[in-house]
Order: structure tokens, then C-alpha cells, then sequence
């Protein structure tokens, strides 16, 4: 009666044919993806239409955050059943009169309600649009234009889509078939005698994957380059959506955060916090979802968009987390940008455009001055035909369109002659079409944004490129790896003179390829390496430790400092440069520099957190050393109440530690974890702790050093999140 497949980690199919029902059980990033690549969504034909089959269903996680990603993105699941499937379309075969289910708790379920709204509609009323800095006339205008792409009506996301809400029994979802929570995201499924289970738990480490295979690239640091880091689109099964990243002066920028964005980076050996910032057209989720990739960083990375946009997107990110906007600001550090003025962006000049689309969308215009004139790349992200936009133009100020001035500025800038121009040529209502720019006399023009191949007219007028290949379009003279060198080792040893550091960037920079051994466990360093780019694996199989350091981490110091063998292995997860500083060398330069002490201080503790999930991950050796000097180390014996007179993050370094609540089942924090979270986040608390055994902590009561810490804000935020849940679901 019931077929259930595990689709991919995280994520099920539950099929009751005879009830007509197919549940898409768990959503994370391009799970529509994992079912085209399963088989479970094919093209058909009925009364001479071809459309897709699918799932009618959600069965949403009691977690929205699982492992540092989404574990519910229902947005273009829920596109996929309203337009591909022709569910809501009228006189459609497959529109049966029943609208898509979202299964879950009721506080998950209206949060997505609302995050797929915003995700369809963006900024809702003229209000809205006016206070992100918006002129009435041009509100308005933009209003109009909004109403024509939603076919005259916004409406609520109920109007499109039922909910089953499961408490504390059964609920049925449609035509006898019932579901039934069993525990922390573990349901049932029932019919005519026939059940089956889910459990949408990701174990620890566990990550939700991708439907696709990049492999290993390495990204040149030039002048001005850039990389085609997605070509495809939200459909795509082979590669990532439309974005690029581009190379200034030796600095990493983003064009939009699609879906997997940690994983695209990692295949260009690019670690996040070599990140200095992110360019953002909209907040659709195939540019948006990879936004909380960029939060795990160690420290704010810019946003530049304009003000409009920017609105657009805390919206959607406040109601998927069910956080306020504000926090925002928290994560990332804010600039907005102008519309139609060239924006000084740290010397590269970014020209925005509003641009026709269902949701608040800027295009984006990169510059720089060079030999002969400014050299231009033109990022033209979800763009509209201009046929489309034609036929939307309305002299009747009153009704939904727009006007011919709208739609002749629109045009000119499209079309605007550059060196470098990506195009989106989706398509449809709401895409572009290369056959626009048939005349442009762009130098080179890229085609992106599509899941097919490119027909022969469209072959005719641009490129299709695969990923990681790169467009350098000012090459660099500068050797900007010895200037990341230089700056990690002067931000590690501020007070050494500037002859000694030299004398550590005089050694030989050396590459390691996607999987190479940099260092063994149980073996003596004979080498120390400062990780100039990529990502290095800190692995110690026997302590169930995988960490991941991040460019400017060092590998190697301790055990060349002290004279020990490796505690753990150090790999290569990406495309990595290194400095590679001989051992002897680097403990006689720290015993020149009587340094050796201030590190001795610290170097336990920094030891251990690297062996933590909290701040292992991505957390560099200067920060790291900051959380060190204000950590405070207590003991507590077996049955005894940790108290906390301020708000405090407690780190267990030895024994075990209970959270109580009352009426509640304890829950138990062991070695390397942590607890008191809900101190730091501001939140009042909830918890009694209490050693179950004999423990040694470390006490952090700096609680605006670790909020200014993103990757730390958000595994606070996520363990926060978990624990809450866990308790108030507790069946």
C-alpha cells in the first residue's frame, strides 16, 4: 500500500498510489534535483500537454537548521508542483481541484507559508517598497509591475497550498492516509494497515548532498577576473545556477548564493573566509540559499546591494528562520548600494539597474580604469524577453504593467556594450532569451541560466561555459599569495619586527591538489604550513573529530614548537596554497622573538577548541587565540549546579553536564561541547546545568566577541534552536 525510497541523505519518498498522494519527505537545497536524478519526476503527456510528475506533498523538518544548512526549502519544491506539474494552472490536466500539503509543526509549517510568500512576491505593497527608499511615482510603477507578473493578485501562499499540522495524534493528510509524529523528526505514515517511518535526523557530521559532481579547480588570483561558478538553473540536475565570482586586486567576491554554494567553493579551493564579500541580484532561492554557507565565517562578510533588494532578502531570511530582520546586520556587514550610479566598491566600480522581475532584482555592472579605458563585466541575472516585457506595457497608470519608458530603459541597458556579459536565457515569463541579443556588440558574451543544451542560433551569439572557467580580464603583476602570507603571519605576531616576518615569507609557497596528506598523525612535523587558500581536514578518526581550518589557519606549529607528534591528520579538502616554513626554522624564529611564552599560554586551549565542533570549524588562529586569553577554567564535582552570574557559554572539557527543565527528560552535554547558548543570544534562561560526573569547563563570558563571530552566532542560534526543540516536542 506504501512505497517509501530513501532519495538522498536526509531526504524520502512515500508513495500511497491508491490515495494518490507522493510525499516529498525533507527539503533541503535541490532536493527537486535529487528526484529528476531518481526518476521520480519524469515529463508526460495528456490531452496534448507535456508536464512533469512529482510529489503533492511536503513532510517539513522539526529543524529548520540541520548540520550548519537548510533543512527546509520548499520554495521550488512547491514551484515545481504549482507550474511544472500544472497543479494550480486552470484547464490544466493535472489541476485536479487539490492544492500541495505541508506536513509538519504548526510553527515550521507557517514559517515556510510565509517564506515561500516572500519568495513569490517579494516586498508585498507599496508601503514596503517606499520605506526601502523608493520614490511614491517609482513605487508605484513598481507596484503595477509587481501586480502584472502575479496575474493582477498577490495571494496569501494559503490560497495556493493546504497544511497538515501534526500534534499530539494522528492527523490525515488526504484520502485516509494518516500521519503520526513518533518522535523528534521521526513520523509514520499509515494506510489500510500499511505504515512506514521516516527519520529526518542527520547524524553528527552527517551533510546533506549535492546532485552533482564538480570536481577539483583552482581560481588564479588576477587583477580583475572572473569565474563562471553556475550556468544552470533552479532545474538544472548537472550544475549549479546562474553566478560568478569575481577576482579584484586579490580579493574574492560573490555574484549571488545559490543552492550548495560551500560546495561549489570548495571545488574552486576557495575556503569562506577568504570571502570579502557578496553582489546580490534577488532572493530567489536559487541566489539566495546559499546565503548561510557565507554566515559560517569568521567574521562578517560584506553584502552590497541595493537598499530595495536588500529589503527584499531579510524578509524572506527573517521568515524562513523565524528570526527578527534585524539580524540580518549581525551576520553580514551591510552596504547599500545606489541604483544607476557607479558605487566605489574598494576601487572596483559597481553600477546597479533595476531590473522587470517578480521579485525586487537588480543586474549589475563590475568596472575598473585600466591602459585605455574602463574595463566592464555585465552580470544580467534573471532578466525578462523583451517580448515578455512588450506585452506588459500598459498606458492606463491604474493597471497592472508598465510603461514604455520602463520598457525602453530596460532594453538599453540589457544591451549596453561591455567587454564580458553574462546573459540569463531561461526563458518563459519571468527569463530572458539570447535571441535579444542577437545585435549586442559586447566583446564576449556568456550564456547562463539554462538547463538544456544551447541550440545552434543560440550557439551563434554567445558562449556556454563550463564551471570553474575563468575570464581574466586585467591580468595581475602582483603576487597577492605573499600578500594573504603577510598579513595572516603580521595579524598572528603583531609585535614581531617586520625583517622577521620576512624572513618566514621567503620560504617556498607550495600547492597541494584536492586530497593530498599534508601532515600524518603520530608523525613529528617537519614542516609548518600557513594555509594561504582552500581548506585543510584536521582529522583524529579515533576522537570521531573532522574539522575543517580555514585559510590563515596554521598546520604543524604545535607539534614544531613543542617538540610533539601530530595529535590528528591535516588533508587537503581543496585546491590549497601553502607557505611552507621548515619546523627548525619556525621555533627559532619564535625563540628570537621571545614569543614562545605568549603561545605557550594559550596553545593548550587553542588545541582543544580546534578539536571542537564550535570552533574547529573555520574559526581562525588569531580569533581563536582572542577566545583563549578571556576563557576561564572551573571544576565542578559529580551533582553539583554550575552556576552562571552573567551570561556565560560553558565548553566542556572534561566530564559530563545535564541540562534540566522541569518535567522534561535531562539532556547531556559531553566532552567538547557546549551549553548556556541561550545566555549569549540574549535569550533568557531556560536550563538548570549540573555535572553529571566530575567536569572541568572553560567559562566564555565575552558574549559580544562570540556574537561577532558568524560561524559562532549561527551554531549557537542552530544548537539553541535543537534543544528547544527537543524539550517542548518531546512526545
Amino acid at each position: 500500500m506504501i512505497e517509501k525510497t530513501q532519495i538522498t541523505t536526509g531526504v524520502y519518498w512515500v508513495a500511497v498510489p491508491q490515495a494518490q498522494l507522493r510525499i516529498l519527505c525533507g527539503c533541503p537545497a535541490d532536493s527537486v534535483k535529487h528526484l529528476m536524478k531518481k526518476g521520480l519526476i519524469q515529463w508526460v503527456e495528456k490531452n496534448g500537454v507535456t508536464y512533469e510528475t512529482g510529489p503533492n506533498a511536503i513532510l517539513l523538518s522539526d529543524l529548520s537548521l540541520q548540520n550548519g544548512h537548510f533543512a527546509n526549502l520548499a520554495e521550488f519544491p512547491v514551484l515545481q508542483m504549482l507550474y511544472r506539474q500544472g497543479i494550480i494552472i486552470p484547464n490544466h490536466p493535472n489541476n485536479t481541484g487539490h492544492k500541495p500539503i505541508l506536513i509538519g509543526q504548526e510553527e515550521i509549517v507557517r514559517s515556510q507559508m510565509n517564506y515561500i510568500y516572500r519568495g513569490n512576491y517579494g516586498l508585498i505593497s507599496l508601503q514596503e517598497i517606499e520605506a526601502a527608499g523608493i520614490s511614491p511615482d517609482v513605487a508605484d510603477e513598481m507596484m503595477r509591475m509587481k501586480l502584472r507578473f502575479a496575474f493582477g493578485n498577490i495571494r496569501p501562499t494559503e490560497d495556493l497550498l493546504e497544511d497538515c499540522i501534526v500534534r499530539d495524534q494522528a492527523a490525515e493528510i488526504r484520502n485516509g492516509v494518516l500521519v503520526l509524529r513518533l518522535g523528534f523528526n521521526i513520523y509514520e505514515f499509515s494506510y489500510e494497515g500499511d505504515s512506514v517511518q521516516v527519520d529526518l535526523n542527520l547524524s553528527e557530521g552527517e551533510a546533506y548532498e549535492t546532485p552533482y559532481e564538480l570536481g577539483a579547480h583552482q581560481v588564479s588570483r588576477d587583477y580583475f577576473a572572473i569565474t563562471h561558478s553556475g550556468e544552470g538553473d533552479g532545474w538544472d540536475t548537472n550544475r549549479p545556477c546562474m553566478a560568478s565570482i569575481v577576482t579584484f586586486q586579490g580579493r574574492i567576491y560573490l555574484i549571488d548564493a545559490g543552492p550548495n554554494i560551500s560546495h561549489s567553493l570548495n571545488a574552486l579551493g576557495i575556503n569562506v573566509n577568504e570571502i570579502e564579500g557578496i553582489f546580490h541580484t534577488h532572493a530567489h532561492d536559487d541566489h539566495f540559499a546559499g546565503l548561510t554557507s557565507l554566515i559560517r565565517s569568521d567574521h562578517r562578510i560584506k553584502y552590497y546591494s541595493t537598499r530595495l533588494v536588500r529589503e527584499s532578502v531579510t524578509k524572506k531570511l527573517a521568515a524562513l528562520m523565524s528570526i527578527d530582520e534585524n539580524q540580518f546586520n549581525e551576520f553580514f556587514e551591510v552596504h547599500d548600494l545606489e541604483f544607476d550610479t557607479w558605487n566605489n566598491v574598494n576601487g572596483l566600480e559597481v553600477f546597479p539597474v533595476f531590473s522587470p522581475h517578480p521579485v525586487e532584482t537588480n543586474i549589475l555592472f563590475l568596472r575598473t580604469l585600466w591602459k585605455e579605458g574602463h574595463v566592464t563585466y555585465a552580470h544580467l541575472a534573471d532578466i525578462t524577453a523583451f517580448s515578455v516585457l512588450e506585452g506588459m506595457i500598459s498606458d492606463d497608470p491604474k493597471a497592472p504593467g508598465i510603461s514604455r519608458e520602463l520598457y525602453e530603459r530596460t532594453r538599453s541597458h540589457y544591451l549596453t556594450k561591455v567587454n564580458l556579459k553574462k546573459i540569463d536565457i531561461g526563458g518563459g515569463m519571468i527569463h530572458g532569451l539570447a535571441t535579444d541579443f542577437r545585435a549586442d556588440n559586447s566583446t564576449k558574451i556568456v550564456l547562463s541560466h539554462t538547463a538544456g543544451p544551447l541550440s545552434n542560433q543560440e550557439k551563434e551569439i554567445g558562449s556556454g561555459l563550463a564551471f570553474g572557467m575563468t575570464d581574466v580580464l586585467i591580468p595581475g603583476k602582483i603576487d597577492y599569495y605573499l600578500k594573504y602570507a603577510a598579513k595572516y603571519l603580521h595579524a598572528y605576531y603583531p609585535m614581531v619586527p617586520e625583517s622577521e616576518i620576512n624572513m618566514l615569507l621567503n620560504c617556498p609557497r607550495v600547492s597541494f591538489s584536492a586530497g593530498t596528506i599534508l601532515l600524518k598523525n603520530n608523525e613529528a612535523p617537519a614542516h609548518v604550513y600557513l594555509i594561504l587558500t582552500g581548506s585543510v581536514e584536521f582529522i583524529r578518526a579515533e576522537s570521531k573529530i573532522n574539522n575543517i581550518l580555514s585559510a590563515g589557519s596554521l598546520a604543524g606549529d604545535m607539534g614544531a614548537l613543542f617538540g610533539l607528534i601530530n595529535f590528528g591528520t591535516y588533508r587537503a579538502a581543496s585546491y590549497i596554497e601553502t607557505l611552507q616554513i621548515p619546523s627548525h626554522l619556525f621555533e627559532e624564529f619564535v625563540a628570537r622573538n621571545r614569543i614562545f611564552n605568549a603561545i605557550q599560554r594559550v596553545q593548550d586551549r587553542i588545541e582543544f577548541m580546534r578539536s571542537t565542533p564550535l570552533f574547529g570549524e573555520s574559526v581562525s588562529y588569531p580569533i581563536q587565540t582572542k577566545i583563549a586569553q578571556v576563557m576561564e577554567q572551573e571544576f565542578y564535582p559529580e551533582g553539583s549546579e554550575i552556576e552562571l552570574t552573567q551570561p556565560s557559554l560553558v565548553l566542556i572539557r572534561r566530564g559530563q553536564v545535564e541540562l534540566l527543565m522541569k518535567g522534561k527528560t535531562p539532556q547531556i552535554v559531553e566532552e567538547g561541547e557546549f551549553c548556556g547558548e541561550e545566555t549569549i543570544l540574549g535569550q533568557q534562561r531556560r536550563f538548570l546545568m549540573r555535572a553529571v560526573k566530575d567536569s572541568r569547563v572553560y567559562k566564555i563570558s565575552d558574549s559580544e566577541l562570540l556574537r561577532e563571530i558568524p560561524i559562532v552566532r549561527w551554531k549557537l542560534l542552530e544548537r539553541s534552536e535543537q534543544r528547544n526543540s527537543a524539550f517542548w516536542l518531546e512526545a
